[in-house]
C-alpha cells in the first residue's frame, strides 16, 4: 500500500517557479482567484466569496498534508515567491491503489504560457517518483478544452466521458476522465 509521507513539506522548483506549501497568507489571493467566475467556470465548487472561505479552504489543504491524504503546492514565480498564482495538487489518493486525482487552476493572465505544463511536469515526477505512484487521474469538464490540451501535452489518454453526472450553475455537466500511467 502507499505511504505518502508529506513532512516536511516537498517544496519544488522549475526554472521559473517556485511550488511550495499554501500558507494562510495566501487567503487573499485565494480567494481573488476562487471567486473569478472565469476561472471557477469549469470547476464544481461554489465560488469562494469571502476571505474566511479562502481560509477554510487553506485549513483543508493544510489538514489532508497534515494527515498524508493529499497535497497541493502553492503557484508562485520564482521572482515573487510569495504571491500565490495558482495552485496544483494530488487529492482523492487512493493508497491501496497507487493512483490519485490532479487537480490545478492558475491565473487567468498567466495561462497560455506553459507555466501550468511545467508546473505539472515537476508534480508528475514527485508523484510517480517520490510518491510511487501508478497512475494519476483527472477529471475534466470536456468544454473545458485548453485543460485537455494540457493533459494530452503531459500524455494523458482520455479513458472516460459520463454523460450529465455532476450538477453545475443550474446545469448538468459531462465529465471527461484523463488517465497516465507510471511512464517508467
Amino acid at each position: 500500500m502507499l505511504t505518502p509521507n508529506f513532512n516536511p513539506f516537498p517544496e519544488l522548483r522549475t526554472e521559473r517557479l517556485l511550488l511550495r506549501q499554501l500558507t494562510r497568507a495566501d487567503a487573499p489571493r485565494v480567494q481573488q482567484l476562487r471567486s473569478n467566475p472565469a476561472v471557477m467556470q469549469y470547476i464544481n465548487r461554489p465560488l469562494t466569496r469571502t476571505l474566511e472561505e479562502a481560509q477554510c479552504w487553506i485549513n483543508m489543504i493544510l489538514e489532508a498534508v497534515e494527515r498524508n491524504d493529499g497535497i497541493s503546492w502553492c503557484i508562485s514565480l520564482k521572482d515573487s515567491p510569495s504571491e500565490h498564482v495558482g495552485s496544483i495538487g494530488f487529492w482523492r489518493i487512493e493508497k491501496e491503489n497507487y493512483r490519485s486525482e490532479i487537480g490545478y487552476m492558475l491565473e487567468p493572465s498567466l495561462q497560455g504560457k506553459g507555466i501550468m505544463y511545467e508546473a505539472l511536469q515537476k508534480v508528475l515526477q514527485y508523484g510517480f517518483g517520490t510518491m510511487q505512484l501508478h497512475s494519476v487521474e483527472a477529471q475534466i469538464d470536456p468544454r473545458n478544452v485548453p485543460s485537455a490540451a494540457l493533459l494530452r501535452r503531459a500524455g494523458f489518454i482520455q479513458e472516460g466521458y459520463f454523460k450529465e453526472n455532476y450538477y453545475l450553475h443550474g446545469l448538468f455537466a459531462d465529465t471527461a476522465v484523463f488517465s497516465l500511467l507510471k511512464p517508467f
